[in-house]
């Protein structure tokens, strides 16, 4: 059936004028924004949500994932900053019985340090705010972005952009071409992050505890618990004294980049909360007086667009440990690719490459070339849908990686402001390093 089609005309105002605008508040346009900040650039931020962070904060992610190789710390300047003063103000729970059994995120300390950083900073921001298009002075450069807001429609002024919105809205909405999912289209399915409470911790970890949730997933499938032959599941974290934060069920099929695809995802999600619910309470131990406190505002998606960068990090790249020139940091998360479908061959190809590791101490430079939208002036991409193959999202996708990324494309802002450059391709990168490393970046093969 074809489809009406419409001419839109509306003229608009321009609001405001900025040095650097950042769309998505997500880790990546937190850090570089901050970053940039720092340097004396006027920064702007807009945020479709009620708060700062991504699926730290709006996606209730009860954890990081790793800021180490294990010898080093990778996620050093912006990342290594942000984990102290969490841990400082309690912001990572860390249990009173000194047992080391926590580790988890406190979604409203998290929620409240990015926003006093970004008051100390000087950052201005916004939330409802969302990008719905930009407009272009030639095919390559950026000058106003286009937003929607409880207000109404307005434009933003920025000499530079900074793409952080997980989905590379921005890039695409300015001709940016892009790869999504695997040969077929295919991408990782979502999960629905929750909060639950009255969980007694000190059995989960005791001798009555009874271990893995996984290791009684196929006694609850038997009995019929799950719609789904869902085996592969990543659990609940320890976030608070009785708290818990579930990574537990997956969205099949779902795209991010859809708002039908979501919306049948977010209504999945929350039909099965309680087949959890009851899995936890009958087949664990530790969990036979939870109770379910929430489910996340924002749909956990772990795989969306990847934007086509002048160079593609791939997986070539992580066997090698490789070094490149311009690398702005190093990372060395896994390549965690979740199950493709809910069936038992997909469990057991999940497990087999589940071991896509490096070893201890060993990482994987990133350059600065895969910030760097193929087509582009005046605009970069940080956090998960940088210029990667599908392995290497696996990798590059979680938290702190997304603080590697971010604050190299705000401290690149700083200097294509001071220096008047007319590309992000004129960044001299042998600067960039030099600052990085400064501020604390892992950079251990620049000079």
């Amino acid at each position: 059936m074809k489809q009406e089609q419409l001419e839109f005309r509306k003229t608009l105002d321009v609001r405001y004028e900025t040095d650097l605008l950042v769309a998505g508040a997500g880790p990546a346009g937190v850090a570089a924004a901050v970053f940039a900040a720092r340097r004396g650039l006027r920064v702007r931020v807009i945020e479709a949500g009620s708060c700062l962070g991504g699926q730290g904060t709006s996606g209730l992610v009860p954890a990081f994932m790793t800021f180490t190789d294990g010898v080093n710390f990778l996620a050093g300047g912006f990342g290594r900053e942000l984990r102290e003063r969490m841990l400082e103000n309690g912001g990572i729970f860390m249990p009173k019985d000194g047992s080391g059994r926590g580790g988890g995120i406190r979604v409203e300390w998290l929620k409240r340090l990015y926003e006093q950083m970004f008051e100390e900073a000087g950052v201005e921001y916004t939330y409802h705010t969302q990008l719905v298009d930009v407009f272009k002075e030639d095919e390559s450069h950026v000058s106003v972005a286009i937003v929607a807001a409880k207000s109404g429609m307005y434009g933003i002024r920025a000499k530079v952009f900074v793409d952080g919105t997980g989905d590379g809205d921005l890039c695409v909405l300015s001709g940016a071409a892009y790869e999504y999912g695997d040969a077929e289209g295919n991408a990782m399915p979502g999960t629905l992050c929750t909060l639950w409470g009255g969980i007694d911790w000190n059995t989960v970890f005791g001798p009555e505890g009874r271990g893995s949730a996984e290791a009684h997933i196929e006694e609850a499938i038997r009995d019929g618990v799950f719609t789904l032959e869902d085996r592969h599941l990543p659990g609940i974290w320890r976030v608070g004294e009785t708290i818990g934060g579930g990574n537990v069920g997956h969205t099949f099929g779902v795209n991010g980049t859809d708002e039908v695809s979501l919306t049948k995802a977010y209504n999945w999600a929350r039909r099965t909360i309680r087949e959890y619910e009851t899995f936890y309470k009958k087949y664990m131990r530790g969990y036979e007086e939870m109770e379910f406190v929430m489910s996340a505002p924002l749909m956990g998606i772990r795989e969306s667009r990847r934007i086509t960068c002048d160079y593609t990090l791939n997986f070539e790249d992580f066997k090698a440990r490789a070094v490149f020139p311009d690398e702005i940091g190093r990372y060395s998360y896994p390549i965690d690719i979740h199950i493709a479908k809910p069936d038992k061959a997909s469990f057991v190809e999940f497990k087999k490459n589940l071991h896509t590791a490096l070893g201890k101490g060993e990482s994987y430079g990133i350059p600065y070339r895969s910030l760097l939208p193929r087509g582009l002036d005046n605009v970069w991409v940080a956090g998960r849908c940088i210029g990667v193959d599908r392995p290497m999202q696996a990798s590059v996708r979680v938290m702190p990686c997304c603080y590697i990324t971010g604050q190299a494309v705000g401290a690149a802002a700083a200097q294509y402001i001071r220096r008047g450059l007319k590309s992000i391709r004129e960044v001299d990168t042998t600067a960039l390093q030099a600052g990085l490393k400064e501020a604390g970046a892992f950079l251990p093969n620049c000079p």
